[in-house]
């Protein structure tokens, strides 16, 4: 019955904040609705952010700043996002860590977007060849 997911919606204080974080800090393509609503661009995936105090209908019942927890798929080895994140002073609050996702283990690291929203940056792990396994 269903195919996939089209776009999510994240509700913000600050649209310009929001915008400054998704696109510098992670990289994603901006493309502007109007101005309560912007489209973060993830591929054929759109992270819809939406200003608190938007009378846009329909809506969640209760549109919540800092109420997401999102895992996104990293193309780069999280060392080298760790780098990134820290040369321009954005907190890593855990990782990198092991972690279940939705086809397999994964590598983990987390930190926080400007309204608190918990962003999960992942990679899979490979599993161990087993040319490595008998070199053990």
């Amino acid at each position: 019955m269903l195919s996939g997911l089209d776009h999510l919606v994240i509700t913000v204080t600050d649209i310009s904040r929001a915008v400054d974080f998704y696109s510098r800090v992670l990289g994603l393509e901006v493309r502007y609705r109007d101005r309560e609503r912007v489209d973060l661009i993830l591929g054929d995936l759109a992270l819809r952010l939406h200003w608190t105090a938007t009378d846009i209908e329909p809506r969640a019942a209760t549109p919540t700043p800092g109420s997401i927890d999102i895992c996104l798929r990293s193309l780069l080895p999280l060392d080298e996002v760790a780098r990134h994140l820290e040369a321009l002073e954005v907190e890593v609050e855990l990782g990198p860590v092991p972690r279940q996702g939705a086809t397999g283990l994964l590598e983990s690291l987390y930190l926080r977007d400007p309204d608190g929203n918990l962003i999960e940056i992942s990679r899979p792990l490979r599993p161990e060849s087993p040319a490595e396994d008998a070199a053990d």
